[in-house]
């Protein structure tokens, strides 16, 4: 006779928010890759402080360099790219192993590509964006709400998905 470990909703629930938060990003990258201008404008605003409340301490932070900007903006889109293209293999990785019980490297995969979007919305937009360049000044380019709320979904994903456990298997496959 065997021993069963019970089955939680953890794994399922992991799948599904790495699934999500996989098409949220690639969605992100798509839009931002095939609409470039729009947030173009927007990462252009933010490194120039040209709407915020142009505090002399603080303008000297300002990137007027239009190549640096659109360098930092090319570097978002492709981080946002590897970020939905790991979530997505995670997701699908794991979704394939839910009968087994054991994520395997799914879930490492799938940590890889919501660390990339913690990163992001966190150090990037938040941190760097809101703080350094002051985008909290700006009424016009402001994206901290944004920033915040994908912050925040992502680190639940994350979350359940370190919660998600392999019914003492091993997480090696």
């Amino acid at each position: 006779m065997s021993e069963r470990t019970p089955r939680s909703g953890f794994p399922v629930a992991a799948v599904v928010l790495t699934g999500i938060v996989a098409l949220y990003m690639a969605l992100v990258a798509f839009g931002n890759i095939t609409d470039f201008g729009t947030n173009q404008e927007f990462v252009r605003h933010v490194l120039a402080m040209d709407t915020t409340f142009r505090d002399q301490d603080l303008m000297w932070r300002a990137v007027t360099s239009r190549g640096v900007q659109d360098g930092a903006y090319i570097a978002i889109i492709v981080w946002e790219t590897l970020a939905a293209a790991l979530l997505t293999v995670g997701a699908v990785w794991w979704a394939l192993r839910l009968r087994r019980g054991s994520p395997g490297r799914a879930r490492t995969v799938a940590v890889a590509g919501l660390v990339m979007v913690l990163l992001l919305f966190g150090a990037g937009f938040l941190a760097v964006g809101g703080e350094w360049f002051a985008m909290w000044q700006s009424k016009q380019w402001n994206g901290l709400d944004a920033a915040t709320r994908n912050f925040t979904v992502a680190g639940l994903a994350l979350l359940v998905v370190q919660g998600a456990g392999d019914g003492g298997r091993s997480r090696d496959a």
